[in-house]
């Protein structure tokens, strides 16, 4: 049993929340330029960057190649090159400062410590996702409420001098698999075995059914420490929601 099979079920209003999503991001290639889609190659960001492609919208794509990415999500880049004819822009993080880090604190640092957990993401992703970001006046993300109790509040477009825009905010799991279903949207086949959210492979594992989305991410920590510094908000303004919150359910109920 795939993902496909065991996950795509759309929910009564999935038309709806579609043209929603595909109305949001016409309305921030308006208003804000550049912009570029932030993609983790989850299935969520594949989704993204197949309405980006669908729809015409004018943004750029880009994924941080951490060094420590599972080979089954690089192989998305090209597959990505081949089924759309576009090219992902790549940001990786100083080769140096990550030697460093890891010849002064191990190749397991961090499992050792939530200090050395975040010293490394913030190498290898804050600092790139900086880069990426320079000069753009908004990122689009595949940030869903039901992702995490962190993320229940997820909102449309979150203001600030780089607005971000969320265009799958009320998408269930389910919508998600039913639109790589019926639009044939590549995707990592590491979802297929119980990955529902992938990030780097030293900190990602299968889950079981009944846990939630993100519990295979820094399974060992507790549950409010576990975000890399990407999507947490800096309050650089306040977050604007149009829409009611979304429950979070576990995997088995998606």
């Amino acid at each position: 049993m795939n993902a496909i099979t065991l996950h795509a079920h759309a929910s009564p209003d999935f038309a709806d929340k579609l043209a929603e999503s595909v109305a949001l991001l016409q309305q921030a290639a308006r208003e804000f330029q550049p912009m570029t889609q932030a993609s983790s190659l989850g299935a969520e960001d594949m989704v993204v960057t197949d309405l980006i492609q669908q729809h015409a919208v004018p943004s750029a794509i880009f994924v941080l190649d951490t060094g420590k990415l599972h080979a089954q999500t690089l192989a998305l880049l090209e597959r990505i090159r081949l089924h759309y004819g576009r090219q992902v822009e790549v940001y990786k993080p100083d080769a140096d400062a990550a030697d460093e880090f890891v010849a002064t604190n191990g190749e397991d640092a961090m499992y050792r410590s939530l200090a050395l957990r975040k010293a490394c993401c913030h190498i290898r992703k804050m600092v790139p996702l900086e880069k990426a970001l320079a000069g753009k006046r908004a990122w689009i993300t595949g940030l869903r409420r039901e992702q995490s109790g962190a993320r229940a509040d997820v909102p449309f477009i979150e203001p600030g001098e780089r607005a971000k825009i969320n265009p799958l905010a009320r998408w269930t799991w389910g919508d998600v698999w039913h639109y790589i279903a019926t639009r044939d949207v590549p995707y990592n086949p590491l979802h297929d075995q119980f990955y529902p959210s992938i990030g780097c492979e030293p900190c990602t594992r299968a889950v079981t059914l009944g846990e939630d989305f993100r519990s295979g991410r820094w399974w060992w920590e507790q549950e409010s420490a576990k975000e890399c510094g990407l999507h947490v908000d800096h309050g650089d303004g306040a977050a604007v929601s149009v829409l009611p919150q979304r429950r979070v359910v576990p995997i088995a109920a998606a």
